[in-house]
């Protein structure tokens, strides 16, 4: 058997010791600056089939076990995490949308979004403060973060996953029709901020998020 170069052996190391996903350029910073994509490329084919794989979720690069084997790791009394319809639509919203403020997603939704809602799914990881609209009034915008990529199982946005897939993942409520609809929604015109929340203009929204 052949021995792997040092530098994917270093790559590997650097991979398994890491306390979390790593972007090819923070694993060559940590290397002296070498070229690892080859490596991080000929590890990723070197584990394909195995009981763990390399892969990459969003630019960043980890371990993780092969997806056909998980459930033999999964403990016998696990806390499912359910995300409200709210939230559940606002996540889909700003997914298939992003970067979109508050009132983009209000505009989306039809009614006005509790601050909770987006509170749980910054709390949660999966949506972060991606800046500012640079319009009057300077919206905070969001965006999904890596870690939403690497729990869905998606190496970019581009693998955004459909219906089905959500409701497969088992961590979201049912999706309902009115997921389906925010879903496929047209991005709403860019707002300049001088509206935010307009009084009146939205349903308030009372569910806990």
């Amino acid at each position: 058997m052949t021995r792997p170069d040092d530098l994917v052996r270093a790559v590997e190391a650097t991979l398994f010791a890491a306390d979390g996903p790593m972007t090819a350029e923070a694993i060559s910073t940590h290397l002296g600056g070498a070229d690892v994509r080859p490596a991080l490329k000929e590890l990723a084919a070197h584990y394909d089939g195995r009981g763990i794989a390399v892969v990459e979720r969003g630019g960043r690069w980890h371990f993780q076990t092969a997806p056909d084997l998980a459930h033999l790791l999964r403990r016998e009394r696990e806390e499912v995490r359910r995300l409200s319809r709210a939230a559940t639509e606002t996540l889909a919203i700003v997914a298939y949308h992003e970067p979109v403020s508050r009132a983009e997603i209000e505009a989306i939704r039809g009614v006005q979004t509790a601050k909770g809602t987006l509170d749980v799914l910054l709390e949660a990881g999966w949506v972060r403060i991606a800046g500012r609209r640079e319009v009057p009034g300077r919206p905070v915008i969001y965006a999904t973060t890596p870690e939403f990529l690497a729990h869905f199982g998606l190496t970019s946005r581009r693998d955004l996953p459909g219906i089905d897939e959500l409701k497969a993942a088992g961590l979201l409520d049912p999706v309902e029709d009115a997921l389906e609809a925010a879903m496929n929604a047209p991005a709403p015109e860019e707002n300049d901020g001088s509206n935010e929340n307009p009084p009146d203009a939205l349903a308030s929204e009372d569910e806990s998020a």
